[in-house]
Parts: structure tokens; C-alpha cells; sequence
């Protein structure tokens, strides 16, 4: 375990930016795994709409809801007590306008008691974006590859499009965004955009040239099975732990080996 500092903010961020610090960030999506990841000293705890792939077992993000996404908030901000918690905002928030983003935002904020909101999109959410942080809800734009818009974008591709990533990336900047989070888009890309902000940037599937990095911890852990993109990777195989240890249960249950004396009341 490392040693745990206090809690990460705004300034903690643009600070390691500064110094050259990576900035770590994992998905969490209970108390439990939250407080752990939280013990452990990663900087950043995103609830991430991923949850209705990992959690959920959709196809896609697109199904989760808003209440949901507050429930499991709830829950990671519970845990923690040094990371930042970010919350995104589900699908379709980001689409219906600026006072319904600032109105979903700030019932996030409110109920959850998170840190920050993220939300897809860079340019075009640039006005919501402002709003947002006028309102004092610190603001991660989501560029790149977006996943509630997959659809739209053909599927879970690359997204080469470098005029466009950086009209995003300075859009955001400029209407307030405190961090830009790059999905699926080339190493030079990423590099390119990274130097030109001032702002931190955090990649996934984006090559090591970004300020931070973020992974799904369903997949750092080995516990999703499906195929994994490319840029994920493994750092345990959970499933095999928990299958191991599920089939001793069952062999020592009807060996007569559990529940034990030790493990009974007289």
C-alpha cells in the first residue's frame, strides 16, 4: 500500500502536469473496490457510464441512466478519502441542451457529493462546458473516440481526425475544462494535443505521452473475458482466483469440511 496524501484536487492535477507526474485514474463503481483503490493512492476514481458494459452486461454505454449513475457515485464517494471522484454524465445529458446539462450536473454534484463531472464531447459542448464552470463544477471534456456516440461514429474505431481533436482539446480548454480525457487516438496525436495545453490530458488507448492514464479496473484486474481492446492491460486474472476459490468452497461444503467447529457457536 502506498502512503496516502491528501485529497487530490483541481490544483493537485495541473500541479503534476507541471512537475512531469503521471496522474493515475481507475474506473470504480462500488464502495468496496472504491476504498481500496482510494488506499492504494491512485489520484483519480472515475464512475464511469462503463459500468453498463462491466456491471451491467449492455452492449454499450448508452443504456445508463442518470439515477444510476448518482447510485453508484454515491457509493465511490463514500470511499474515498484522498482521490478525486468524477462522475460522468450518461447519455443523453450532454445532448439535450445547457440547462439540462447544468441541471443534471448539479443534481450529480449535490447527491453524490463527487468532485467533478465529465462529460463527452469537446467543441460542441464548449458552451455547456462553461456553464458548468461558472456553476463551480469542475469539468473533464471526453474527446476522441466517445462511446455514447459509437453509433454515430461507426463503431469503437481510432479516431484520426487531427484538425478535430484539437479544435476539441482547445475548445474545452478555453470554455474551462480542467482536464481533457483522449480516447482511441494515435500516439503522435495525443503527444501533439498534450503539448499544446495547458491543462492536464488523460489517455486511453492514446500512448504514453499523456499527462495520466485511465483504465477500466474490470479490465486491469482480469475480470472481463470478452476480448479486450488493445490498449488494455492485464494486471491480474481475478477470475481465476475467485473461480479457484468458489470450487474449494464447494468441495470443502460437501466434504463436511465447512462450516468448521471453529467457524460454529456452541
Amino acid at each position: 500500500m502506498t502512503a496516502v496524501s491528501p485529497q487530490v484536487n483541481v490544483r493537485t492535477l495541473q500541479q503534476k502536469k507541471k512537475n512531469a507526474e503521471k496522474i493515475s485514474m481507475l474506473t470504480a463503481y462500488d464502495f468496496s473496490m472504491a476504498r481500496l483503490l482510494d488506499d492504494s493512492g491512485v489520484d483519480c476514481l472515475l464512475v464511469g457510464d462503463s459500468l453498463g458494459m462491466v456491471v451491467q452486461g449492455h452492449q454499450t454505454t448508452i443504456p445508463v441512466t442518470l439515477a444510476q449513475m448518482i447510485y453508484h457515485g454515491e457509493m465511490v464517494a463514500r470511499a474515498a478519502k484522498h482521490a478525486m471522484v468524477i462522475v460522468d454524465l450518461p447519455f443523453p445529458v450532454g445532448q439535450r441542451g445547457v440547462s439540462h446539462t447544468l441541471k443534471a450536473a448539479s443534481k450529480i454534484m449535490k447527491k453524490t457529493l463527487c468532485h467533478a463531472v465529465k462529460m463527452e464531447g469537446g467543441h460542441e459542448q464548449s458552451e455547456s462546458i462553461a456553464a458548468l464552470v461558472d456553476a463551480g463544477i469542475p469539468t473533464i471534456a471526453h474527446i476522441g473516440l466517445r462511446p455514447q456516440s459509437v453509433h454515430a461514429l461507426g463503431g469503437y474505431r481510432v479516431q484520426r481526425d487531427a484538425s478535430r481533436l484539437m479544435q476539441d482539446a482547445k475548445s474545452a480548454q478555453q470554455a474551462g475544462a480542467f482536464m481533457v480525457l483522449m480516447e482511441c487516438v494515435p500516439r503522435s496525436l495525443a503527444k501533439e494535443v498534450t503539448e499544446a495545453l495547458e491543462i492536464p490530458t488523460i489517455g486511453i488507448g492514446a500512448g504514453p505521452d499523456c499527462d495520466g492514464q485511465v483504465l477500466v479496473i474490470n479490465d486491469l484486474l482480469g475480470l472481463t473475458e470478452k476480448l479486450s481492446p488493445k490498449f488494455v492491460r492485464k494486471y491480474a486474472n481475478v477470475s481465476d482466483i475467485a473461480r479457484t476459490a468458489v470450487a474449494k468452497f464447494q468441495s470443502d461444503l460437501q466434504l463436511g469440511n465447512f462450516p468448521a467447529a471453529a467457524e460454529s457457536f456452541e
